[in-house]
């Protein structure tokens, strides 16, 4: 059987890179963080921010509602209190959603694999 390397995901993101990810300052991701209540990200021993993935999609909601909708903040801090239980539902379920979807995709490849040998036990 191959030798397949499997892809590493990354559990926490820098600053940076989520800014990066959304084509705006670091500055600004620090100062949403402190205008909604939905974006907390862990700190290092240094103090720097830590987010993950569920923190990114926060970040990315309220810069749909912000950037790309046009709301104020005050708007946007509106909409997600209204929907915060809908949104952390949604955020759990993307999540367990992925990790079906990785170990589907794992198990497609062992059967490729044994089907290529001539061999499709289970």
């Amino acid at each position: 059987m191959p030798y397949k390397e499997r892809e590493i995901e990354k559990k926490y993101y820098s600053i940076g890179e989520v800014a990066e990810k959304f084509s705006v300052a670091t500055s600004l991701i620090r100062y949403w963080e402190g205008e909604f209540d939905i974006i907390k990200p862990k700190k290092d021993k240094k103090g720097n921010r830590r987010f993950t993935k569920d923190d990114i999609e926060k970040i990315g909601l309220i810069f749909h509602l912000v950037k790309e909708k046009g709301y104020t903040l005050q708007g946007a801090q509106e909409i997600i209190k209204k929907d915060q239980y809908e949104i952390s539902d949604k955020a759990g379920m993307v999540n367990r959603l992925n990790q079906i979807k990785s170990f589907l995709i794992e198990i497609r490849d062992q059967l490729n694999v044994g089907e290529q040998g001539g061999n499709t036990t289970l």
